[in-house]
């Protein structure tokens, strides 16, 4: 595996606009993990770019790897046009996604096993999608991540009625995280990170990461359930399906 890039600590002002580092808590320091994929699939689509990283409690990235993979499939144009990685470029630039997706898995392993918090936005697709991709490839996947922070899911169960999307990039903007350079693997996972650092500071979100973690069990429960109900009404959805709650991975 390759060796993480180390990046000097941040002397200045927080990463968060208006914020001070949070003390004593889980948000000290929260690994960040992104994948951008060739398409929203989980079962099927493959990776094409990974981050996995530390931030410090100011936000700031101390410990950063990023892949390019080249995922032995074509890149549908509509990915590319969402993330701007070609199939030709992939080809000419990534690894061989088995080596890829072997050490996105292993410095995922080393977060989580040194109890350090791995911060995904909508961590079920990240997390199920890399598991079958190690399923693909013969690398021992991880079944059961924790602890996992999930901004996505802490942001609408303490601003439940908050009008507006919930994408990263309009949910970063309205805790002032900046975002440049959105749909690329590791501005994502650095903004992921900093906006559950802003999260843990705006509502005192200071619970043990063990507790946290099966709190979140149960938010993603009922916010699907509660997405499944207003899919019904206007319908898009038959009442007899209903959307997935699992998380952090399905």
């Amino acid at each position: 595996m390759e060796q993480w890039q180390a990046l000097p600590l941040w002397d200045d002002e927080p990463a968060v606009a208006g914020a001070s580092a949070v003390s004593g808590g889980w948000a000290d320091a929260v690994g960040i993990f992104d994948l951008e994929t060739t398409g929203v699939d989980v079962t099927a689509d493959r990776i094409v770019s990974a981050h996995v990283g530390l931030l410090d409690a100011n936000g700031a990235p101390v410990h950063a790897q990023s892949w390019l993979a080249d995922p032995g499939v074509e890149i549908p144009d509509g990915a590319t046009a969402v993330h701007g990685i070609t199939t030709a470029h992939a080809r000419a630039h990534g690894r061989h996604a088995a080596a890829v997706v072997a050490e996105v898995v292993a410095a995922l392993r080393d977060l989580l096993d040194a109890g350090i918090p791995v911060v995904a936005y909508n961590a079920p697709f990240d997390f199920s999608l890399l598991k079958h991709e190690a399923l693909r490839h013969d690398v021992p996947p991880i079944l059961d991540p924790a602890p996992v922070i999930d901004p996505l899911v802490l942001d609408k169960a303490h601003d439940r009625f908050r009008k507006g999307k919930r994408t990263l990039e309009a949910v970063a903007a309205h805790y002032a995280v900046p975002l440049v350079g959105a749909h690329d693997a590791a501005a994502d996972a650095i903004a992921a990170g900093r906006v559950a650092q802003a999260l843990a500071r705006r509502f005192a979100i200071d619970a043990p990461l063990e507790e946290l973690h099966t709190r979140q069990v149960g938010w993603a429960r009922s916010q699907a359930d509660s997405l499944t109900d207003y899919f019904i009404r206007i319908g898009r959805l038959d009442p007899e399906h209903r959307l997935d709650g699992s998380w952090p991975i399905r």
